[in-house]
């Protein structure tokens, strides 16, 4: 079940090398530039998205987890620095600490790859959020050493503050980087869609008004509301806004958490571990959603359609009708029972392999040959039914000997050997309803079957309309 590692974007490709190192530098030195501008001023970064987008990129291609397009990446960090700073040498060890995350989290992903992809979906996330936490306390153990001599801060609290910054930001981010891939359709809110969204803004704008430690957790309901009605991950893309938003607030205390803490640590830190947490729940239930749907789907397929040859079942038919298709409501169409003439005797002299093999091709013929017009759906056994629209009844007739005559000339190869089926066709014809499609299917079906009846005792390999049979043409192949 892939919900991670979704398709992904064709910007890099394991042969273009240089293309790849290039798009590395660009992104590191944008999302470098985008934490430096929150950064403050002798401090870190209040919000820090770019070990997380390269881990996430790393992790998606890869091609890219070798030694030099790491060190492409640490460069730009340098260069970015050296213009912009003046760290001098302790930013080699604060960007290693930012290499650390994001090779390890890399390596964490990749090693477990195939796992993720295998395990139950919300196991997958757990992991991702297990790997969250190792990464971010190397990569706050490295940063806290090197920044000790930059903002007089000690050891311990440049510690909290890495750790708790890496941690949040991989949490929030790197759900959206390892599921982002491009729109199929373009997304549309209605605005009975848009009520979850609008129901997230509410409850930040609840946190802001209320305040305190608790208010953090508002949000919460709303983003498990949003993992049930959208997809994963348009809901980590919201949650990863609203996750940046409350840390923004928190920081410019527009949300007041300011409460002491027992173990001396600030306010933010135990901001970011809360939030971090939160946002790991509606990506959870999000993912579990995905898992529910993809089953269901392959449940409503394996009912829909017929198994052996790929066209409708007879559920699978009257579910089309239920759903009041367009191409046939408020139609004239026609309905047509197909019966194999003589199948018994191809399984009886070739096998019941041959036989299943035969209603296959027999199915695959009448559908390339119907096309877009209709329909086809097994009944069971060697009775196929094509609801297919039609001008008027003739044009019904003509349709029909059209598929009674390619079937006949028709070879079907088994095994060297060359067979040749004919089948026996009843059809009615008629106006359909929007309102009671299903039932006027079911009296045209109805009549159809009696016409197949007389196709039958009439010599087979005929087709039957009302009380008129279309004999075999000069064309056609004798009976089997």
């Amino acid at each position: 079940m892939r919900v991670f590692f979704s398709t992904p974007f064709r910007l890099l490709r394991e042969e273009a090398p240089l293309t790849n190192a290039v798009v590395i530098f660009i992104l590191t030195t944008l999302f470098y530039f985008l934490g430096a501008m929150m950064r403050l001023v002798e401090q870190l970064s209040l919000f820090w998205p770019l070990n997380a987008v390269m881990a996430g990129v790393f992790a998606r291609y890869a091609f890219l987890q070798r030694w030099h397009y790491y060190l492409i990446s640490y460069a730009a960090m340098l260069i970015y620095d050296a213009v912009t700073t003046n760290w001098g040498i302790d930013s080699l060890l604060i960007n290693f600490s930012n290499m650390v995350f994001i090779i390890t989290m890399a390596q964490f992903i990749g090693a477990k790859r195939h796992q993720m992809l295998e395990a139950p979906e919300p196991t997958s996330v757990l992991m991702l959020f297990g790997y969250c936490l190792l990464a971010a306390l190397l990569c706050g153990f490295f940063g806290a050493i090197g920044s000790v001599g930059i903002n007089g801060q000690g050891f311990w609290p440049l510690l909290a503050e890495w750790f708790g910054e890496q941690f949040s930001t991989g949490v929030l981010i790197l759900p959206g980087v390892l599921t982002m891939s491009w729109p199929h359709k373009p997304l549309q809110l209605s605005l009975q869609r848009s009520i979850p969204i609008v129901a997230v803004v509410v409850s930040v704008i609840a946190s802001v008004v209320i305040g305190g430690a608790g208010s953090l957790a508002f949000p919460l309901p709303t983003l498990i509301w949003c993992a049930v009605r959208y997809s994963l991950p348009f809901t980590s893309l919201i949650t990863l806004l609203t996750g940046a938003a409350e840390i923004i607030l928190v920081s410019s205390r527009v949300i007041d958490i300011s409460i002491a803490s027992p173990m001396g640590m600030s306010h933010m830190f135990s901001a970011r571990l809360g939030i971090a947490t939160m946002a790991i729940c509606p990506v959870i239930v999000s993912v579990s959603v995905e898992t529910v749907n993809s089953l269901m789907r392959q449940v409503s397929l394996r009912a829909n359609f017929d198994f052996l040859t790929g066209v409708y079942s007879r559920s699978g038919l009257y579910e089309v009708l239920n759903q009041n298709d367009k191409r046939f409501a408020d139609k004239h169409v026609s309905v047509m029972l197909l019966d194999i003439d003589y199948f018994k005797s191809v399984n009886d002299s070739y096998g019941h392999e041959c036989g299943d093999q035969v209603l296959a091709s027999f199915a695959r013929q009448i559908q390339m040959v119907l096309g877009e017009r209709g329909v086809v759906a097994r009944m069971g056994g060697e009775e196929f039914v094509v609801m297919a629209t039609t001008l008027d009844s003739l044009e019904g007739v003509q349709l029909a000997e059209t598929l009674r005559l390619s079937v006949a000339n028709h070879p079907f190869q088994w095994r060297q050997q060359t067979l040749y089926l004919t089948f026996s066709i009843g059809i009615s014809s008629g106006k359909t309803n929007t309102w009671n499609l299903t039932e006027r299917f079911n009296a045209l079906l109805e009549t159809a079957d009696e016409n197949l009846y007389r196709s039958k005792k009439q010599g087979r390999n005929r087709t039957t309309h009302s009380e008129v049979a279309v004999k075999p043409s000069a064309t056609s192949l004798p009976d089997n």
